[in-house]
C-alpha cells in the first residue's frame, strides 16, 4: 500500500484526538477526575504522535542524495519509534503517576459533576471508534488472511500498526476511565477513579513497549517476510538461472526493498547471455514483489559448493 492509505488513517486519528483532548480537558476542569486528566494527556500525546507520523512521511519523500544514496524512506520508521517513546513517557508514566497519587489521596479528591465526565467519555468513544474504523479499513488490504497480531509483527508500513494500536488502546482506556468514574459515582469512593487511571497507564505501557520493540526492529533494518522471500526465490530460479546461491534483502523504507543475490548460471554462457539472464531475472522479481526496487544480481557458475 502506498503512503496515501496510511495517511488517511493518520489524519482521521489526528482530527479525532484533537477534539477528544479538548473535551477531556474541559471534563477534567469540571469534574476533577484523574481518569479524565490521564485520558486528556493520552489524547494530547496521540495528537502529537499523529503529527510526527505525518512529518515522517513528508521527510521520507525527499530525493536520494550523495549522503543518503538509498533515500530517506527510513524516516517513517524513525518517527514511528519516537511516537512509541512519547506514548510510553507522556502517556503511560503520567497516567501511572496520577493513578497512584489519586489512590493514595482518594479522600482528598472527590468528583464534581461526574455525569459530565460520563457524557464526554461516551462522545470520545464515538469519535475514537471513527478513527479506529478508518485505520481498520485501510489496514485490511495489507493484512490479507493473516491474524491482526501477525500483521502488526510483519508489517513494513509502520504507521498503520501504530495507529491501530493507539486507537485500540484509546478505546480500552476510555472504557477503563468510564468504569472508574462510574464506580466512583456508585460507591462515592474516589479510589476507583485512581484505579481506572492506573489501569490506563499500565495499558498504555504495554502498547508502547510492543511498538518500541517493533519500530526498533524496523529502524535497524528488516528483510523480506517469509512469503516475500519465497516469491523472490521462485522469481529468480528460472529462465537461465540454475539456482540462487545466496540472497540478502532489506527494507530501505516501507515501500522500497533492497535485494542482493548471487545466482548460478550455466557454464559457458557468454556476456550477452549473462546480461539477458540478469535483466530477465530483475523483471521477474519486480513483477513478483513490486517493493523490490533496488536489485543487485551477481552471476556465478554453479559449482555446487556454495
Amino acid at each position: 500500500m502506498s503512503a496515501e492509505g496510511s495517511k488517511k488513517a493518520i489524519v482521521a486519528a489526528l482530527l479525532a484526538n484533537a477534539g477528544i483532548a479538548l473535551a477531556k480537558f474541559v471534563g477534567f476542569l469540571v469534574t476533577g477526575s484523574s481518569s479524565m486528566l490521564a485520558e486528556a494527556v493520552h489524547s494530547v500525546a496521540d495528537t502529537s504522535n499523529q503529527g510526527m507520523l505525518l512529518l515522517g512521511q513528508k521527510r521520507a519523500g525527499r530525493e536520494a542524495d550523495k549522503l543518503h544514496p538509498f533515500g530517506y524512506g527510513r524516516s517513517r520508521y524513525f518517527y514511528s519509534f519516537v511516537v512509541a517513546l512519547v506514548l510510553f513517557t507522556l502517556g503511560s508514566l503520567f497516567a501511572i503517576y496520577e493513578g497512584i497519587h489519586k489512590i493514595q489521596h482518594s479522600h482528598d479528591h472527590g468528583l464534581e459533576s461526574p455525569l459530565v465526565a460520563v457524557v464526554i467519555l461516551v462522545v470520545a468513544i464515538c469519535l475514537e471508534s471513527y478513527s479506529f474504523a478508518t485505520a481498520y479499513r485501510e489496514s485490511r488490504p495489507l493484512k490479507g488472511t493473516t491474524s491482526w497480531w501477525r500483521f502488526i509483527r510483519n508489517s513494513r508500513t509502520p504507521e498503520l500498526p501504530v495507529v491501530l494500536l493507539e486507537d485500540s488502546g484509546a478505546l480500552i482506556g476510555l472504557l477503563l476511565a468510564l468504569g472508574g468514574v462510574g464506580l466512583t459515582m456508585i460507591t462515592d469512593d474516589a479510589v476507583w477513579d485512581g484505579v481506572g487511571t492506573l489501569c490506563i497507564g499500565i495499558l498504555l505501557g504495554i502498547i508502547a513497549v510492543i511498538l518500541i520493540v517493533e519500530m526498533k526492529s524496523l529502524l535497524i533494518g528488516e528483510g523480506a517476510t517469509e512469503d516475500e522471500e519465497a516469491q523472490l526465490l521462485a522469481a529468480l530460479q528460472s529462465d537461465g538461472v540454475d539456482r540462487v546461491i545466496h540472497m540478502k534483502t532489506q527494507y530501505l523504507g516501507p515501500e522500497e526493498m533492497l535485494v542482493a543475490a548471487k545466482i548460478a548460471i550455466p557454464a559457458g554462457a557468454d556476456a550477452v547471455r549473462i546480461a539477458e539472464t540478469i535483466d530477465s531475472a530483475e523483471a521477474r522479481v519486480r513483477s513478483a514483489v513490486p517493493q523490490a526496487r533496488v536489485i543487485y544480481l551477481q552471476p556465478d557458475i554453479d559449482r555446487g559448493t556454495r
